[in-house]
């Protein structure tokens, strides 16, 4: 039986599927911005990505909380 996944990373399939990329892309976007405080990268993703503010902010969450290099 497999682990149902929560929080924020359980909104990747949607995301992937709604706007074409994985989740590796959208990573890699927000490290063109990694020094931005957490609403300016959220806003990054949804003016400049049309990504919408759920999603964005999900994104963003994981991110941080990954804290990639």
């Amino acid at each position: 039986m497999a682990q149902q996944i929560k929080g924020p990373q359980s909104y990747f399939p949607s995301i992937e599927k709604k706007y074409g990329q994985p989740i590796s892309y959208w990573m890699a976007q927000l490290d063109t911005i990694k020094d931005a405080r957490h609403m300016e990268q959220v806003t990054f993703l949804k003016e400049q990505h049309g990504m919408g503010h759920g999603h964005a902010n999900a994104v963003v969450a994981v991110y941080r909380a990954e804290q990639r290099p």
